[in-house]
């Protein structure tokens, strides 16, 4: 057996004037979980395109099994034995699972019509090897994210395929699919595939990598054994420099209370919910999946309505019948999946930024493009974003840089309180200390700050008290400085 079943060799690839990879080097050994790591812009997928044969390299070698191979599309590396699961599965959501399965490859009976009783077998089969009882028959549409990475792991499986690429697979699950998702791939690894694991999440380097290896600035940094790793040494290797903390100090004097929800309840979703949040203050709201973080965030924000309980605000009960509302008394949310409800991906940046508050920049109907570039450029200053001019969409920008545009349409509105669902998701470890350095700097202007997190690490780095959540219920209310990862845990699953 050759000792690398993937192998690569000094990969040039470019776009123009821009070095999208600059002599990048990987090495993948049979049933091997190898993460590959770096910052938004590093090269990562670019690589991946390279080995699926989505873009050829300018120069450089590619080894399959020790043999010299290139793919000039993706067809030839599928049959080659590479298979790549995305963050967001490229699916076909009006078919079944099992015609997703066999996509191009069905299999025909004799007179040529498909063969459905059999390919529903086969693909039972395969998804019972993944420990899972989808249903083979249902759409698409009707999976959730984790269910549809497990059915285009079975398609990979149905190819023969000996090489995984899994990218960003954990982004858009939650802790308890997460640890689905491990089991499977341990049970993967064990059966020889192995799998190149990108990633943002030092947990899933932690849980799965037996090697990880870091990209920066298109170049090859260096590959490391994860036993006995020292962490500032990654962290290092991915920004360019040592951060000596990943989250900032924060000197904030905490104001005068500004909202307050008092044993708010919503029939199926949660229960006598109660606290408070001051001005300067980051208040995290944490707890395992289904303990009602969001439901009750989205009903302070109005997109629901509470049956019973009351809300205050600067010390007046109020009642947001509905977002607009909500941005009118000076409630502010920063949703979760920033792509899906937080972004429209192919306007440019200004027209995202404005489109919050389109009476700020208008005169008698009329829209001013002049007011809404000068003030998207102002508050992208502020908050750092990069990106070549406010003319670019959303779409052509990093996930931490997507994040920013989200936040400075927020700013666009006279808010008080500002709910950040999940913030730091699916962003590189650099853009994560840029929020939280925005997170500690609109403390410090005043803001009252609700932020729902599922990163314990991150709980306790930024937050000032923490509300603990499980099934509906406020558990436990702490200050972060007397908390601890095991208080948090305990709490979250308390019945």
């Amino acid at each position: 057996m050759e000792k690398y079943i993937l192998e690569l060799k000094q990969i040039v690839k470019t776009f123009g004037s821009v070095k999208a990879l600059n002599g990048v080097r990987f090495q993948l050994k049979p049933g091997e979980i190898h993460c590959l790591m770096g910052e938004n812009g590093a090269g990562k997928s670019t690589f991946i395109k390279i080995i699926t044969g989505v873009l050829q390299p300018d120069s450089g070698t590619m080894l399959l099994n020790g043999k010299p191979v290139s793919f000039n599309n993706s067809i030839e590396s599928t049959k080659a034995g590479i298979a790549a699961i995305y963050q967001h599965p490229a699916t076909f959501p009006s078919l079944s699972v099992t015609e997703n399965i066999f996509m191009s490859q069905e299999i025909l009976t004799k007179i040529k019509t498909y063969n459905y009783p059999k390919m529903r077998r086969i693909a039972k089969e395969l998804l019972t090897s993944l420990n899972s009882k989808i249903n083979v028959n249902a759409d698409m549409s009707s999976l959730s994210v984790a269910e549809q990475q497990l059915v285009e792991i079975a398609k990979a499986l149905s190819r023969n395929a000996k090489i995984l690429i899994l990218d960003e697979p954990t982004a858009s699950l939650t802790k308890f699919e997460c640890e689905q998702l491990y089991k499977i791939l341990d049970n993967l690894k064990k059966k020889g595939v192995s799998m190149i694991f990108i990633t943002h999440r030092f947990e899933d380097m932690y849980r799965m990598a037996d090697r990880v290896t870091v990209f920066r600035d298109a170049t090859y940094i260096g590959t490391w054994n994860m036993k006995g790793l020292n962490e500032k040494k990654l962290i290092k290797a991915m920004v360019g420099r040592e951060l000596t903390t990943l989250y900032p100090k924060r000197k904030v004097k905490i104001g005068k209370e500004v909202l307050k929800v008092k044993n708010i309840s919503k029939t199926g979703l949660f229960k006598n919910v109660s606290f408070n949040v001051h001005a300067g203050e980051v208040l995290a709201l944490t707890g395992l999946v289904g303990s009602g973080r969001t439901e009750v965030c989205q009903t302070i924000f109005g997109i629901n309505h509470f049956d019973s309980g009351k809300m205050y605000l600067n010390g007046k009960e109020v009642f947001t019948k509905n977002p607009k509302h909500a941005l009118k008394l000076g409630i502010g949310l920063l949703p979760e999946d920033r792509q899906l409800t937080g972004l429209l991906l192919d306007l440019p940046i200004y027209q995202n930024v404005s489109a919050m508050n389109l009476d700020r920049f208008s005169k008698f109907t009329l829209l001013s493009k002049n007011k809404e570039i000068k003030t998207s450029e102002d508050l992208c200053d502020s908050l750092r974003l990069k990106a070549s001019s406010v003319m670019a969409p959303p779409s052509s920008l990093s996930g931490g840089n997507q994040q920013k545009i989200v936040i400075a349409k927020l700013l666009t509105r006279e808010l008080k309180v500002l709910i950040l669902d999940e913030p730091t998701k699916g962003v590189d470890i650099l853009a994560k200390y840029s929020i939280y350095e925005i997170i500690n700097e609109l403390a410090k202007q005043g803001y009252a700050i609700i932020m729902i997190s599922s990163e314990m690490s991150e709980v306790l780095g930024v937050s000032d008290r923490i509300v603990v959540m499980h099934s509906g219920r406020v558990t436990k209310t702490m200050l972060t400085k007397k908390a601890t990862q095991e208080k948090i845990m305990e709490a979250s699953i308390k019945r």
